[in-house]
């Protein structure tokens, strides 16, 4: 079975409780549910992992190269300020996705800029918790697409 690798960073198991008019009403583990759901009606896996610590998500990261077909990441904070996990990201095979909740580019000016977006497959902001789902639909289309092309037998 295919799977996907969702990964959450700092403060992110405080979702639902933390700055809800932010980050909405949905805990962690709901976000989680819906779209290990959402995916398994797509025949697919998904396995979660939160951590507040840097080095646990870039473990995390460099584990993921070897099961998962692609990582959904909301790196959170650690979005602008870490060299170490853009790295990570450089380092390994597997497709990542940056997600973010809110709209970090109509925020502080601090928030605008990422040091993972450019190592990225995509980025997407400010669509709340569907932001999950939307990246989780980008893989599977993409992999649709793979299939698609690899069933091609180039003869007219």
């Amino acid at each position: 079975m295919k799977q996907l690798l969702l990964l959450n960073g700092p403060n992110l198991n405080l979702l639902g409780t933390r700055e809800p008019h932010i980050y909405g009403k949905s805990g962690l583990q709901e976000i989680e549910s819906e779209l290990a759901a959402f995916l398994k009606e797509e025949g697919w896996g998904l396995k979660s992992f939160q951590s507040n610590h840097e080095g646990a998500l870039i473990d995390a990261i460099h584990e993921a190269n070897q099961h998962y077909e692609g990582i959904i990441f909301n790196p959170a904070a650690y979005t602008h300020t870490s060299v170490a996990l853009r790295d990570a990201i450089s380092a390994v095979e597997v497709p990542v996705i940056e997600v973010h909740i809110s709209n970090v580019h109509n925020r502080e000016a601090f928030r605008r800029e990422s040091l993972l977006a450019p190592v990225c497959w995509g980025q997407i902001a400010g669509l709340g918790t569907l932001g999950y789902k939307a990246a989780a639909l980008a893989f599977l289309e993409e992999d649709k697409r793979k299939d698609d092309k690899s069933g091609e037998t180039g003869q007219v």
